[in-house]
């Protein structure tokens, strides 16, 4: 039996009288009174045409990159459209999450994954839905260890929610990073707002050490300061949501502060005026963060829907969960560091 010949597809119609591939392809069923072909012949008694080729098979697929290429040209372009015209949404805080998670969150993306390489671990103890109070340790010199667990929150959680971050006056007070704040949910660190984020459903975040945590000397790394009052507490106790400890591990050495100048720190209206290593001795230079390597552990959950109603104005109560979630957050930093190869790998 001769070898089938493979005609390219691009001849088929020419060579086929310009018959449909369809027609081409159709030959006698059995049981209709027609007769079968016999082996190595068609139905027309004509050499077979060779292997039959699905229709689909004549377009050529589409390159994967150049499709996902296509699509990101295509979102991109829609995204602007909104911009301009003013098709967008943002919340009564001002958060506007379609930017949060197209731009920022892209922005913030390489230095979580590639500089700081963040490990995150108890992920599962945010729950899927409703509201949720995240409390964590300060530190960094600048707030970047925000920015991280904001990031941690959404790019890891199942349910890929969204982290509101209470944030001091400071932050407000800035050109730029006020507008920037706003739009990345981010809303004044009062207890009014906390609330009702949280019984909307929203995941909030806290970090009650505030200035003294960022702040602090680098020989006093990792050594929680005060809690302040408690009032996260009496926030999640009225709201009836679970307070989720948290520990962060890294962040206190990207910017080791081995001083502070209090004279320039009141010229420019700040906490505190930070002296590393390379800063201010390298100009910009020395603003960049040290490459370390980043662990955010989520503590298991503390229910605060058990309480009564009045439970929210018991300062004893608000005392001792304050004092649970601050050992919980410690010890949990204290076992990091134990576990902690090298503060860079």
């Amino acid at each position: 039996m001769a070898d089938a010949k493979v005609i390219p597809f691009d001849d088929d119609r020419s060579r086929s009288g310009g018959l449909p591939r369809a027609a081409r392809r159709r030959s006698p069923g059995r049981g209709s009174g027609s007769v079968s072909a016999l082996p190595g012949q068609s139905a027309a008694g004509l050499p077979p045409e060779g292997p039959e080729v699905p229709e689909e098979a004549a377009v050529a697929p589409e390159s994967p990159e150049r499709g996902g290429w296509d699509r990101r040209i295509a979102g991109g372009l829609a995204f602007l459209r909104r911009r301009v015209t003013g098709e967008y949404d943002v919340d009564e805080f001002g958060y506007d999450e379609e930017l949060t998670d197209q731009v920022l969150m892209s922005v913030l993306r390489p230095m979580y994954e590639k500089y700081f390489r963040v490990e995150v671990k108890g992920i599962e103890n945010i729950p899927s839905d409703g509201g949720a109070l995240i409390v964590a340790n300060h530190s960094g010199t600048l707030p970047l260890d925000g920015l991280m667990l904001q990031v941690a929150v959404h790019d890891n959680h199942p349910a890929g929610r969204h982290l509101r971050l209470l944030a001091a006056d400071l932050v407000f007070m800035l050109p730029v990073v006020n507008e920037l704040a706003r739009k990345a949910g981010h809303t004044l660190a009062c207890a009014e707002d906390a609330e009702r984020l949280l019984r909307q459903g929203e995941v909030v975040g806290v970090m009650p050490e505030g200035f003294k945590g960022i702040g602090k000397p680098f020989g006093e790394r990792y050594k929680l300061q005060r809690f302040g009052r408690g009032g996260f507490v009496s926030t999640a106790l009225r709201a009836g949501v679970p307070i989720v400890p948290c520990s962060i591990v890294g962040a206190e050495e990207i910017y080791p502060m081995i001083g502070n100048s209090k004279t320039l720190a009141r010229l420019l209206g700040t906490p505190y005026f930070p002296i590393t290593p390379t800063f201010p001795w390298l100009g910009p230079l020395g603003a960049v963060p040290l490459p370390t390597k980043w662990t955010i552990q989520f503590g298991e959950p503390i229910p605060t829907d058990g309480y009564p109603v009045e439970a929210a104005e018991d300062p004893m109560l608000m005392f001792n969960l304050t004092d649970q979630v601050r050992e919980q957050i410690q010890h949990t930093l204290y076992r990091l560091l134990v576990q902690r190869r090298s503060v860079f790998f």
